[in-house]
């Protein structure tokens, strides 16, 4: 019995191995049932930060994903993947966080050009004064255009005054000082809900599409938050967890990976979806 165990760990292993040297030495592991989505935050040129891009690395990337065979996803058919339906080897769905103008300015011209599906996961308090913040933001037009233009770039919930922190701690999970006091678990889940039917209430203003998908301010949460924006009608929720997107996952805990950082270039992104995706294969 110990041999034959052996034996088939053995083999397991050899098969990992032999998936893994083939996506390094053929450069494609052509993954079915899963999902990679990417998230992006900030394009331009001079801004430097962990979370920024320029406008032609972008490009590069997606351009790079597509010549390798990538299928871009629009939120419809993720949903459509989530509740069961197939999506095509290597599905891949962008994702860019805070709602920033750069979205309209740099990513958006490209996406149009390649016909390639995004979501942006927008802070909706600012949408009342776009300049306001230290990063200008998307206004309600640049919204409305977007979405009457195309039928694949839509726009979700990334709270609608939650993106901001409390001595380092986030608005979402935090009892807050209210009064000379900390609010109750009443007055938190209140001010939960009332916060992300804002934001869907805003969205909703702006487009036809659903919103039903919300980012978790900062990647923060637990499961009381989690609980609290599906009861204000979220749906699926996404996390800054590494990882591909499998129909096993808590769809309020949906798991992505980071392609917004500079030092990512399109052959690195390439390899970390391949690695994320061999990793879920096995694991599943």
């Amino acid at each position: 019995m110990f041999r034959w165990l052996v034996k088939v760990l053995l083999a397991g292993c050899v098969a990992i191995g032999v998936i893994a040297g083939s996506v390094y030495q053929w450069g494609s592991y052509p993954y079915a049932d899963q999902v990679a989505v990417l998230a992006y935050h900030h394009l331009d040129d001079t801004d430097k930060s962990n979370v920024t891009i320029t406008p032609e690395l972008f490009r590069k990337q997606v351009s790079f994903l597509k010549e390798k065979g990538y299928r871009f996803l629009t939120l419809s058919e993720f949903r459509d993947f989530m509740n069961g339906k197939d999506v095509p080897r290597q599905s891949v769905l962008i994702t860019f966080d805070d709602g920033y103008e750069s979205f309209y300015t740099q990513a958006y011209p490209v996406l149009k050009e390649l016909g390639i599906p995004a979501v942006n996961f927008v802070v909706t308090k600012d949408l009342a004064e776009p300049k306001t913040p230290i990063l200008t933001t998307l206004s309600e037009e640049q919204i409305r255009q977007m979405t009457s233009e195309t039928d694949f770039i839509d726009f979700q919930c990334h709270s609608h005054d939650l993106h901001q922190k409390v001595d380092g701690n986030p608005l979402l999970t935090t009892l807050l000082p209210t009064e000379g006091r900390i609010e109750t678990a009443a007055e938190y889940g209140g001010r939960i809900l009332k916060d992300t039917r804002a934001c869907v209430s805003r969205l909703h203003a702006l487009h036809s599409q659903a919103v039903d998908m919300y980012a978790y301010p900062y990647g923060m949460y637990d499961r009381q938050a989690s609980d609290l924006v599906g009861q204000a009608g979220i749906r699926y929720a996404f996390t800054v967890k590494s990882g591909m997107v499998t129909r096993k996952d808590d769809v309020m805990q949906i798991p992505r990976i980071n392609a917004g950082n500079p030092s990512i270039t399109p052959e690195k992104l390439h390899r970390t979806i391949m690695r994320r995706a061999v990793k879920a294969h096995f694991s599943g």
